[in-house]
């Protein structure tokens, strides 16, 4: 229960966040209702094109549902309710079975909405099997390239590394490679467990070790020019700084561009993660734009540009991939086409909220900071932040 919330006199039933998540992916309409603080509800909530939801925060319902509240409140088939942990969502549920309506609560609440990872295999032009994680509730994304009985994961998420190990076991391939493309500051890395459990060997980018790496285990450095080797394919070394000073790129059999958080489908980088200051940030911003011209949109308009985030204003395909041909970036995004001054001005003024608990995520990506599992998974709850503002970075 959350914080000791009281047992419910109604029999409350419970859906699974997988299921929940399902129905919201066939298009059915839900109706729920999110009973956090409206600070929390506010940073990040279950949404979706059929999606109806309300907040009314628990402290306000605990003696009970007012007849203005009840007229809020949306009238679903269910009406799933909605709270961090599953214990007060489920004692409201209660409340809304007493007063007629058709309740259920989500089972673990948001805890259990942030467990939902979902695999699913890149159509591209390359013999490897590129695999997208996909996690709904940060939009966080990594990759898994099989080739020949040999697997690398890209940017893996510290909570999920069993997910990775069992999925290639699967496949018949060993993971040899734990890559990260960059220090992030929205969720935990989870390259050193990977090769704990696996022995694969951790790559990082040399100029991300030169922010102060302080790993308890051996890895090694990459940078530009560089090739990695994954069972037939070749994956290319691009650096491209912008978003962080060691922000790189892989380049897999020069049919797919995991571009971390360089370049998203909907969106570019933000740059003020990593400096200190304005003038630190419009600096990257200069260098993110000369990274994009020089490094990536000469590129083959036909390489999948996969990045490792994708945010409310990102289409997925009609397989449910988030990415897209460098081609087609090239001609919906106006900021692909902005001198460097445009480009500056335009990135720094519309910039969100930083990822929350952004320098603790950091410190602990950097190895300078202990943090437990369960710590982990509660630093990195929420959105993730990392682009830029998405809501007029493309052209209609």
């Amino acid at each position: 229960m959350d914080d000791e919330s009281p047992e419910p006199d109604a029999n409350v039933a419970s859906i699974d966040p997988g299921t929940l998540k399902r129905r919201i992916d066939d298009g059915a309409p839900v109706q729920i209702l999110d009973v956090r603080a409206e600070s929390e509800f506010e940073t990040w909530r279950i949404d979706g094109e059929r999606v109806d939801v309300v907040n009314i925060p628990y402290f306000e319902l605990l003696d009970g549902v007012s007849e203005e509240q009840l007229e809020r409140i949306p009238d679903g088939d269910p009406t799933v309710v909605v709270c961090a942990k599953g214990g007060s969502s489920e004692y409201v549920a209660g409340h809304l079975l007493d007063a007629g309506f058709d309740a259920v609560n989500l089972e673990r609440g948001m805890n259990g909405w942030a467990r939902i990872y979902e695999y699913r295999e890149l159509d591209a032009d390359t013999d490897a099997t590129v695999a997208q994680y996909q996690r709904p509730s940060s939009g966080c994304m990594t990759y898994m390239v099989v080739s020949d009985g040999e697997a690398a994961v890209f940017d893996p998420l510290r909570a999920f590394v069993d997910d990775y190990v069992q999925d290639a076991r699967a496949m018949g391939a060993e993971i040899t490679y734990a890559v990260d493309t960059h220090v992030h500051a929205d969720h935990v890395s989870g390259v050193r467990e990977l090769a704990a459990e696996t022995g694969a060997r951790v790559v990082l980018p040399e100029p991300a070790v030169e922010r102060g790496v302080e790993y308890d285990v051996k890895y090694e450095t990459v940078e530009d020019g560089d090739r990695l080797t994954v069972g037939d394919v070749g994956v290319d070394v691009l650096h491209t700084p912008g978003h962080t000073s060691g922000m790189t790129s892989y380049l897999v059999d020069d049919a797919v561009l995991l571009t971390g958080d360089g370049l998203f489908t909907e969106s570019v980088a933000r740059p003020d993660l990593e400096g200190a200051d304005d003038e630190a940030a419009r600096a990257a911003a200069a260098e993110l734009h000369d990274t994009l011209q020089s490094k990536v949109l000469p590129l083959d308009d036909d390489v999948l540009v996969a990045p490792a985030h994708f945010s409310d204003a990102a289409t997925p395909r009609t397989d449910g991939t988030y990415v897209a041909r460098l081609g087609n970036l090239k001609a919906r995004m106006d900021a692909l086409s902005m001198d460097r001054e445009a480009f500056v001005e335009f990135i720094l003024s519309d910039m969100p909220p930083r990822p929350a608990n952004y320098e603790e995520i950091i410190g602990t990506n950097l190895g300078r900071r202990a943090t437990d599992d369960e710590e982990a998974f509660e630093l990195e709850l929420g959105p993730n932040n990392c682009a830029a503002s998405s809501d007029a970075m493309t052209s209609d």
